[in-house]
């Protein structure tokens, strides 16, 4: 199994000590950023978008667009980044995306982006961390 593929299990306690507060109610609790707050919305160099809560590669910059709605969104993800699962809880449907290896949360996958995918990865800033091409992770 690759190191991307075994699961992080911490306890709670454990994330709160490795997350700020934000990103904590982000990851952990299922909670949204406020838009138009994160500097990674503006973020437009060549780079890898990893998660936050644990260094797992997510989206390349190749995958980002201006969807306009205040989060970074992406077309798309890298293979295996994330899992999904339905949303209920604002009385619609959604679906929601956590990391695969750490099962943070950072946001929801709606059918209304750009070609080739329709898709719109809308993810919460404070739950990605931006590498620059060519720097380490």
């Amino acid at each position: 199994m690759s190191e991307t593929t075994n699961p992080l299990n911490l306890s709670d306690a454990e994330w709160k000590q490795r997350l700020g507060p934000e990103a904590y109610a982000v990851l952990r609790k299922e909670g949204t950023e406020r838009a138009w707050t994160s500097p990674l919305y503006e973020e437009h160099r060549k780079g890898t978008f990893v998660c936050a809560g644990c260094g797992t590669p997510v989206f390349s910059s190749e995958m980002k667009f201006d969807s306009g709605t205040g989060w970074p969104s992406f077309f798309t993800t890298l293979p295996g980044a994330f899992e999904t699962r339905t949303d209920r809880r604002l009385f619609m449907s959604r679906t929601e995306y956590h990391c695969a290896k750490c099962g943070s949360h950072h946001g929801h996958v709606f059918e209304d982006g750009p070609a080739p995918t329709r898709q719109r990865w809308c993810n919460n800033g404070v739950a990605l961390r931006f590498v620059p091409e060519g720097e380490p992770g």
